[in-house]
């Protein structure tokens, strides 16, 4: 084969002692390129070579790496010496294969459907930074072929700074660009290889056209030019619907003299019950974290299992409080009047997600420097992306517990009945 590779990533072809390699940055730097050239490289060599092609959803497979691969099969004239086939996902050559492999059979799985790939010695994951840190670890740990070195190719975006990717394997520069910074690998790591790369080290495979429109996103759309096109790392999820939010003292939120309320999500086992309260004034909202746990159970009136009602007594609840809970759990709403709580069903029907949100980006927020867990969802809560990672109008539903605990609060207490919104 005569392979014409980006020097920039030479290091995927001749280090063979790291077992990680990420490759991270802006857009048509070349990535998915590189890493089929490699993966047909491989593939024809006389050594043994196991490789998965993974995304987060086994359907996205077929449009994006495996047909990066096909391509290169057809560039290399080699159509009638390798058996591709598409259900399943495979490509062999000889005793060599790459086979097509989902963390999630489809986008609706909550679980991991992965199996064991003790066999395999290379993956290469597109779009890694939609991968939870649970489900690499567990193919991480899967893969333990003595046949030859294991390599692991991660391609990605650059996600926010909190993402798994970025604490396991990151240190942060200042960019000198607000909100924005420069990954640098850790120092004391010595298995990983990071190639971080732009359109700039693929400028010759890119159009005018497409270099202006790039350039241009810098004045019309610097969030997404900084972290989609330049590859720095965004101080927040990408598409974060709260950006304003400050942060006050607990001091001086104690200070307000304006009466509380409460908000209420529930949780148990996976999902932590949220109780949020809130003061209000002037058209600011001030926000206080009562209550962000795990495995409470309603009311216990013998204490011996930790229940919300025995915490709130221990935040300094007052009983006639205003508190409104999520109206989807009617009988613990009842559970918790039992325990004399001035608990009232929250107001949601059709479109109520969407109208708590517009409802507190039309306020000015705060809240308490002690509310950490209220400060994480600030930066996690985001809209949905559509394929272009561009913001939708609707809400991821996660890291968002705080944040359905002031709506339900905030909304419901100050009747914003602007939709037609009926009690669940």
């Amino acid at each position: 084969m005569n392979q014409i590779v980006n020097d920039k990533y030479t290091p995927v072809f001749t280090n063979t002692q790291a077992r990680y390699f990420i490759l991270m940055g802006g857009r048509s730097a070349g990535r998915s390129t590189v890493a089929s050239q490699y993966a047909l490289a491989k593939l024809v060599a006389p050594d043994y070579f196991r490789c998965a092609i993974m995304r987060l959803v086994l359907g996205d497979i077929r449009n994006s790496i495996y047909q990066d691969i096909a391509d290169r099969i057809e560039e290399q004239e080699l159509e009638e010496q390798i058996k591709t086939t598409e259900n399943p996902l495979s490509i062999e050559y000889g005793q060599n294969k790459i086979n097509g492999i989902g963390f999630r059979k489809s986008s609706g799985d909550q679980k991991s459907k992965l199996k064991s790939l003790a066999n395999y010695n290379c993956v290469i994951i597109e779009e890694a930074d939609e991968v939870s840190e649970e489900d690499f670890m567990q193919l991480d740990d899967s893969l333990r072929t003595l046949k030859s070195d294991i390599k692991i190719i991660l391609l990605l975006n650059p996600p926010q700074k909190n993402h798994w990717i970025i604490k396991r394997w990151f240190n942060l520069e200042d960019s000198g660009i607000k909100g924005f910074y420069i990954p640098k690998l850790k120092s004391n790591i010595d298995d990983t290889v990071f190639i971080h790369s732009t359109f700039r080290d693929n400028i010759k495979n890119i159009s005018p056209s497409t270099i202006r429109n790039f350039e241009n996103y810098k004045e019309i759309k610097p969030d997404h030019y900084y972290n989609m096109i330049e590859g720095l790392v965004s101080e927040g999820a990408r598409g974060r619907i709260f950006k304003n939010w400050k942060v006050i003292s607990d001091e001086a939120y104690e200070a307000m003299p304006y009466s509380p309320y409460n908000g209420l999500d529930f949780g148990f086992t996976n999902d932590p019950t949220a109780l949020i309260e809130i003061k209000e004034h002037n058209n600011k909202i001030f926000l206080k974290e009562l209550i962000y746990e795990t495995g409470l159970v309603n009311r216990d009136p013998e204490n011996k299992v930790p229940s919300i009602s025995q915490k709130m007594k221990e935040k300094g609840v007052k009983k006639e409080t205003p508190t409104y809970a999520d109206s989807a759990e009617p009988k613990s709403i009842a559970e918790l009047k039992l325990d004399g709580w001035n608990i009232k069903p929250a107001e949601k029907g059709p479109d109520s997600v969407r109208a708590r949100l517009d409802y507190l980006l039309g306020k000015e927020v705060y809240y308490t420097e002690s509310s950490i867990n209220i400060a994480l969802e600030v930066q996690e809560y985001r809209w949905a992306l559509d394929r272009n990672k561009e913001p939708t109008n609707q809400p991821v539903d996660e890291f968002n517990h705080a944040m359905d605990g002031t709506g339900y609060g905030v909304f419901t207490h100050n009747k914003k009945g602007n939709i037609n919104i009926g009690i669940l």
